[in-house]
């Protein structure tokens, strides 16, 4: 772990490096859709678009934890409504689908809908039909949020989907890489611990600055 532990300094590094690996130029010239699916993601996403003129969005989508431990998340729920499960927690922990769905739709309900009217002014997210896609994040602890965001993004119909991240776990690269018709990454982990311990320095985006870059 020690060796892998700051190995980005914030996300300016992470930035400058996945310019490097990710097609700038076809990112450029095909018009590449950004689609961030956290805070960090959406500040990241920013700093790789530089002074080019490619449409960035925010996916939202809210986690469904372990109705016997809060601390656990067993699903996830895009604001589409496109649900990812991790099926072996959810056996381990006894959980019914009743319970999964309707968490979904609470969470969409209460949660989700709010964020789009906070930080969108209500405005739908972005239309990606028969668009090339590049989802963007920081990092990625249990692979569910991006893997929430790539179904989401499938159930669409864009023309490609790729994922542009910082690190993430070996397991989550694998769970990834037969959806994604490209994967750019700067370390894959394999005892993947949370992502703030990859880099030196990780703020929060405050909301401030999340309704400045959906307005930009």
């Amino acid at each position: 772990m020690k060796k892998y532990k700051h190995i980005l300094k914030d996300r300016q590094d992470a930035a400058r490096q996945l310019i490097d690996i990710i097609p700038m130029q076809k990112l450029k010239d095909e018009s590449w859709k950004m689609v961030a699916v956290s805070s960090g993601g959406l500040e990241l996403a920013h700093l790789i678009r530089n002074k080019l003129s490619n449409e960035i969005d925010f996916l939202f989508s809210e986690s469904i934890m372990a109705p016997n431990n809060s601390s656990c998340e067993v699903a996830r729920v895009s604001e589409k409504e496109e649900i990812v499960m991790n099926e072996s927690l959810i056996k381990a922990f006894d959980i019914g689908y009743d319970y999964i769905y309707g968490e979904a739709h609470r969470k969409h309900e209460e949660k989700i809908l709010s964020y789009v009217y906070q930080y969108r002014k209500g405005r739908p997210f972005i239309s990606v039909e028969d668009e090339i896609v590049i989802l963007i994040d920081e990092g990625s602890e249990t692979g569910l949020k991006l893997m929430t965001a790539l179904k989401t993004i499938l159930s669409m119909k864009p023309k490609a989907v790729y994922v542009g991240v910082g690190v993430l776990p070996a397991d989550t690269l694998e769970l990834l890489e037969p959806f994604a018709d490209e994967i750019f990454f700067l370390h894959d982990i394999g005892d993947y611990v949370e992502t703030r311990l990859y880099y030196e320095k990780l703020p929060n985006v405050d909301e401030e600055k999340l309704e400045k870059y959906l307005e930009d």
